[in-house]
């Protein structure tokens, strides 16, 4: 049955100290039966898409087995890092929702790699799952032709002749028209859930799965195949023992993933983490208790879950004699529940319960939920092109996890696009396409490999599958996109003219740096650093060596510089840092395009390049692609990598 309920939401109000909770309440009503876009599935992709939409102008449903969960955090309780800290920066460009609600839900801030260049640099907030929630609701509900339905939807209204959409039909057979839906099913799409021998069919504990889709993808000739992912049990905090755990603080200022935030719109006070181990006994009784695991129906029985965030079963199998790094994190400023982010698991819930009192501070910890892991279709997102409409049925788009993704932000980034491009069809730009490349943004890469090289794991973004990512940086995400989002409209008036002043006033500190030049001798004086040449130089070519950063410059030339914002000396230094290396690399790329069809010797010995990751020895050494364009078009192998081969390949051919 689909209908639309009065929604309760609470929002916050922030004061200096932490948050105070005050409650609202909104109402809607189910108006018609037909809309220009549909999006089924209230998760992290559904909340992008049906707001992109609504925000291009397209009258837009969005129908979800329950409003409750509506931007619930399915898992982890924290958004980014690196790579996917890079999506959340690109999505808040494109006046997505998830950067600004992340931002006001955030317990805790840091920007992981922050030793590191400013190119794999991640930001991450730990976020309160309530407050994240509610604020999404309360963003939702701004959009006045934006309708919220709650309901299952069992099938798809396809014209067999020409293969195009016209609607959906609900669990109680009801029709709702229109001519674009997106599907954004997350795990729900054939959900089982497994906790050790027992299994029963659910998308999410307490939620159940969506099998009737499944139906119509498969009647429809859709590629499916079965991935799994998984989730910790999760453990009271009055119930641990932090005392001889070590403290992990938040970053002092924070870094906001919203470009209309500074850190005084941040909360001042943040939540602590702590870092916990597994021990031997913890190894012993996983190793012990591994025939009692799931029999999954993925990856040959073992379930082929995300290899970047394996469970505690596997890191044991793998290295039995390690200790485990554990991430003690709150879920909120009022929650007593902690997740113990690394040990994510699937053994019967006594084994669970003595795993956990194995690790030194949870001798005593009590689980509140146990952990489990869930298997469910997916499809190969080699049926999409680049906007996410599917080849076979004109108007279906996927989005998330049922492209093959895992993470709230990979979700996130895929709707915002499907979101986009579905709603372009209904305005006075119906004739035109929404698609970013691999030079424009994380998300161009992201949709790029999975419509071409597809996926047969859990897709999860690195900053090393880009080819340009000394270009496309956290920092300057809103300067490559922004522009491109308002001229398509889906940018509102208000944050073009927050971009607009942003943009101008960086070129002109650009230009100031460009024009701003002393003898060498000068700039010896102000900076105890060496500098090798002699001739006078700029302070942009200053700012590029190590030891410099922009605050010195503040402090020699503070009529000049002293009023840019603290964001804008992070941009400026990663601008004339990679000045110079940019223009390499893309030189490097252009002959690997030139050399694409170059042979690759069939007993080349992969192992002797010495920098290739363990995903990429073991496939490549599978698979023996005959040439490098065979080989970028394997599901993992990054562009670096292949340069790596193609230098690799040249030199051997030198010593035939």
């Amino acid at each position: 049955m689909l209908y639309l309920r009065k929604l309760k939401s609470t929002r916050y109000k922030r004061t200096s100290r932490s948050c105070q909770r005050i409650s609202i309440t909104t109402y809607r009503t189910f108006s018609q039966t037909k809309y220009d876009v549909i999006v089924v599935g209230g998760g992290h992709a559904g909340c992008e898409a049906s707001a992109a939409a609504a925000r291009l102008g397209a009258s837009t449903l969005l129908v979800t087995h329950k409003i409750d969960t509506i931007g619930v955090m399915s898992c982890n309780p924290s958004f980014g890092g690196v790579g996917k800290g890079h999506l959340v920066r690109e999505i808040d460009a494109l006046d997505g929702l998830m950067g600004v609600i992340a931002d006001k839900a955030s317990i805790q801030f840091r920007v992981l790699n922050h030793t590191k260049g400013p190119a794999v640099q991640g930001p991450r907030s730990q976020a309160d799952r309530d407050l994240y929630k509610n604020y999404m609701m309360d963003a939702l509900n701004q959009y006045d032709n934006l309708e919220i339905g709650e309901g299952g939807v069992e099938d798809l209204i396809v014209d067999d002749n020409d293969n195009k959409l016209s609607g959906i039909i609900l669990n109680n057979g009801k029709k709702v028209y229109s001519s674009s839906v997106i599907l954004t099913t997350g795990t729900f799409l054939s959900g089982k859930i497994h906790i050790g021998e027992q299994s029963h069919e659910a998308g999410r504990m307490g939620d159940k799965a969506t099998t009737g889709l499944s139906n119509t993808l498969n009647k429809n000739k859709f590629l499916l195949a079965r991935l799994k992912t998984g989730t910790p049990p999760r453990i009271a905090r009055d119930s641990i023992e932090y005392t001889d755990l070590e403290v992990e603080y938040g970053d002092n200022p924070p870094q906001p993933f919203s470009d209309l935030h500074t850190k005084e719109d941040l909360c001042k006070k943040q939540l602590v983490c702590h870092k916990a181990f597994t021990s031997p006994e913890t190894s012993k009784i996983v190793l012990e208790n591994m025939h009692k695991s799931p029999q999954y129906e993925s990856g040959d029985g073992d379930g082929q879950g995300p290899r970047y965030c394996p469970s505690l079963e596997v890191k044991v199998a793998r290295y039995p004699d390690r200790n485990h790094m554990i991430w003690l994190e709150p879920e909120g400023w009022y929650s007593n529940v902690v997740y113990p982010n690394g040990i994510s698991m699937a053994l019967p819930k006594e084994v669970q319960d003595r795993v956990i009192k194995s690790i030194k501070g949870l001798e005593n910890a009590k689980i509140t939920q146990y952990g489990y892991a869930v298997e469910y279709d997916y499809v190969d997102p080699r049926e999409l092109l680049p906007t996410l409409e599917t080849k076979k049925i004109s108007g279906l788009y996927f989005a998330g996890q049922i492209n093959g993704t895992t993470g709230y932000e990979e979700a996130g980034a895929q709707g915002i696009v499907a979101g986009i491009n579905a709603g372009l069809k209904y305005g006075k730009k119906s004739d035109e396409e929404f698609v970013l490349s691999r030079g424009d943004a994380y998300i161009g890469v992201l949709i790029d490999d999975l419509v071409t090289r597809g996926t047969s794991e859990p897709y999860r973004m690195f900053t090393s599958r880009a080819e340009f990512r000394l270009s496309l940086r956290q920092d300057n995400s809103h300067l490559r996109l922004t522009r491109k989002g308002y001229e398509i409209g889906c940018v509102s008036e208000d944050r073009y003219k927050h971009y607009l002043n942003q943009e101008s006033t960086l070129k002109k500190a650009m230009e100031e740096l460009e024009k701003t030049i002393l003898p060498i001798k000068e700039w010896k004086s102000y900076l105890d650093i060496p500098i090798q040449s002699t001739k006078p130089q700029s302070a942009a070519t200053i700012l590029r060596l190590v030891g410099v950063q922009f605050s010195d410059l503040v402090k020699i030339f503070p009529e000049k510089f002293g009023s840019l914002p603290e964001i804008a000396h992070k941009y400026l230094k990663a601008e004339c840092m990679y000045a110079s290396d940019i223009i390499k690399h893309r030189v490097q790329i252009e002959n690997l395009k030139k050399d694409e069809n170059i042979k690759i010797p069939a007993n080349l010995e992969y192992s002797a390049i010495g920098v290739l990751s363990n995903e990429e020895l073991e496939k490549l050494t599978k698979h023996r692609p005959p040439t490098l364009a065979a080989a970028s078009r394997i599901s993992g192998i990054t562009p670096a990598s292949l340069l790596h081969i193609h230098k690799k390949v040249k030199k051997e051919q030198m010593y035939r």
